[in-house]
């Protein structure tokens, strides 16, 4: 397989994020793809080399430390780039020669596909992300959650308490992660033995996530289908722009539940601050049903929850 190496003298965030730090909300202002990263030696890459090389499945190494978004969205042909909005199969590597200082964002943020391998630290929190067992020795080696559900874990073998068997998939390591489930298009299950950070299922088609713990802001947001459950707490911004699907929050619930909403319901047990076009509506008979089944609770808890939709 083919690679590129570049030394940074200092670490650089947004390594091979394919977003450019969410280009479609600055516009330029914060990163331009084709501006040349800063703290190379000897070298000269744009952002946008590395998402092209990583997208041909080039690997890519990288001698120094890495700051915040590193590896965002890998491996995804995103539809503001004129792409299909799915995996990029043959996705490369990105190797890391240093530390992953992600700070509050995190990185692995939305990541699909390839493999990111770290000889050194990694920050918290992760993104849609879990380590598997190295196959390259001194380094530690990290596969996107979804890739695994679509894919299969081949030959590598989850770590620290995790598992999937196909169907099921169990994070019990602790790590506080954002995105989780993103992009999933298969009927699996995770389930989540923690606390997690932003944006829980996010673009999710199929499947369900359940939260034994709290979320943080935008659970839920632009989900497309499938279902989100939350058993403790869930953040500012829950279900903003939901197309389609489930969301169900079994405690408190932030501000600004449903803004942009399309479709989809949300169900909260305490209760929500709802953005317009998002609204409380009556609970149903079906709706009750539905609660009975999934949270597997009695009617006189499944009626005290509150409905909102569009």
């Amino acid at each position: 397989m083919d690679s590129i190496e570049l030394t940074l003298s200092a670490p650089v965030d947004c390594i091979g994020d394919f977003t450019y730090n969410f280009y479609w909300q600055h516009k330029g202002s914060k990163l331009e793809p084709d501006s040349i990263i800063p703290h190379q030696e000897g070298t000269e890459y744009t952002y946008r080399n590395l998402v092209d090389e990583l997208s041909k499945g080039t690997n890519v190494h990288i001698k120094g430390d890495c700051g915040k978004q590193l590896a965002s969205s890998m491996g995804v042909d995103l539809y503001y780039f004129g792409g299909s909005g799915g995996f990029i199969e043959g996705t490369g590597n990105l190797f890391v020669d240093g530390n992953v200082k992600s700070e509050s964002f995190g990185w692995g943020v939305a990541m699909c596909a390839g493999n990111v391998y770290v000889n050194g630290s990694v920050s918290e929190p992760w993104g849609n992300v879990v380590e598997v067992t190295s196959d390259v020795p001194g380094y530690r080696k990290f596969r996107a959650i979804t890739e695994i559900i679509h894919n299969g874990l081949g030959d590598d073998e989850l770590l620290a308490g995790n598992t999937f068997d196909g169907e099921h998939f169990i994070l019990a390591d602790g790590i506080i992660r954002n995105t989780i489930g993103t992009r999933c298009k298969k009927d699996v299950l995770i389930e989540v033995k923690s606390d997690v950070d932003l944006s829980t299922g996010i673009l999710m088609r199929k499947g369900t996530i359940h939260v034994h713990g709290n979320a943080g802001m935008m659970t839920g947001v632009v989900l497309q289908g499938g279902t989100v459950i939350v058993d403790g707490n869930s953040g500012e911004f829950t279900g903003t722009e939901m197309k389609n699907g489930t969301i169900v929050i079994g405690g408190k619930i932030g501000s600004y539940t449903g803004s942009k909403m399309v479709g989809g319901i949300i169900y909260a047990k305490s209760g929500a601050k709802t953005t317009p076009p998002a609204e409380e509506q009556p609970l149903t008979s079906e709706d009750t049903k539905y609660l009975i089944k999934t949270l597997k609770i009695n009617p006189m808890f499944a009626s005290g929850y509150k409905r909102y939709t569009v």
